[in-house]
């Protein structure tokens, strides 16, 4: 079964097309990156997905179900975490908990139980005893995470999660998210812009752009798309050079077809009498892919 399901998903907003008929299919357990500049579309899409809006025009479906027509079982199998987070300030971290995982038809004691010790998990072990309104943004971002997880959800709907972390709550954000989907299993839907997160998090993505998916797949399919392809680079001695490659920072490079390409190129830099210091494979990074397709729209020239 496909977790996540869109064909020809649009969204018009007062004539102004928010999504533009996306069509894309995501296996139960992966990991995705939905990635795209703000106002790309991103939570539009979530939106649909989980019901919230219901869509202009196309299809689509969570877990084989309908958002628009059988929501209350979507959202019984899903945890959304949106930018903002909304909790009630009036009540404790940990009672925000109780009462959402009540919501989800969980007893009290349950809620209690799982609530802290994903408290404990987001480094809010102490302050789930405080008022929610008293809370930092970080930490009100890590407790609406524990909220998406607190009934442990096949399919996970993150809208920027690490958004106002310090590099430490980010951290625990993400040894988390990615402990539900490899030991767990989740399904996890990941809309960012944050490029280096995606790609130490991610196994395939999506890019998005004024509504438009320009392109969906894994790292490797995605460069290929991009036309951005792998460089064998060798760091010489000052004044060398090596035949065959273009000079630029210290470094030399050129084209790599595939990685068992590399021991020869490297033998063949020694036998030519020069003195190699460092040689590396460099590979193009999801930043170089995302830019290579985000500045195509915008007619070439990079954002």
């Amino acid at each position: 079964m496909q977790a996540v399901l869109a064909q020809e998903l649009s969204k018009e907003f007062s004539g102004v097309r928010a999504l533009d008929s996306l069509t894309l299919s995501l296996p139960e357990g992966s990991v995705f990156g939905f990635l795209g500049p703000n106002g790309a579309g991103k939570t539009t899409t979530v939106k649909l997905l989980t019901g919230l809006l219901a869509p202009t025009g196309g299809r689509c479906a969570v877990l084989g179900l309908d958002p628009r027509e059988q929501a209350e079982r979507v959202h019984a199998l899903c945890g959304v975490m949106t930018e903002s987070a909304r909790l009630y300030p009036q009540l404790s971290g940990l009672e925000n908990l109780e009462f959402f995982g009540e919501l989800c038809g969980m007893t009290r004691a349950a809620a209690r139980a799982r609530g802290g010790e994903l408290l404990r998990r987001l480094g809010l072990g102490e302050a789930g005893k405080r008022a929610a309104g008293e809370y930092s943004t970080g930490m009100a971002q890590r407790l609406s995470l524990a909220r998406a997880l607190l009934a442990r959800p096949r399919v996970l709907f993150l809208d920027e999660p690490t958004s106002g972390l310090d590099p430490e709550s980010a951290q625990a954000v993400n040894a988390l998210i990615g402990e539900q989907a490899g030991q767990e299993g989740v399904t996890v839907f990941l809309c960012t812009h944050q490029l280096r997160y995606a790609e130490d998090l991610c196994g395939c993505y999506g890019i998005l752009d004024h509504g438009a998916l320009l392109a969906q797949g894994d790292l490797a399919g995605l460069a290929k798309a991009a036309g951005r392809g792998s460089f064998a680079a060798f760091r010489l001695a000052q004044g060398e050079t090596l035949p065959g490659c273009e000079g630029a920072g210290g470094w030399w490079r050129r084209p790599l077809a595939c990685p068992e390409e590399m021991p020869a190129l490297v033998r063949g830099a020694v036998a030519a009498g020069c003195s190699v210091y460092e040689a590396r494979i460099e590979t193009p990074t999801l930043e170089d892919v995302y830019f290579s397709f985000i500045g195509r729209e915008e007619g070439g020239a990079l954002l």
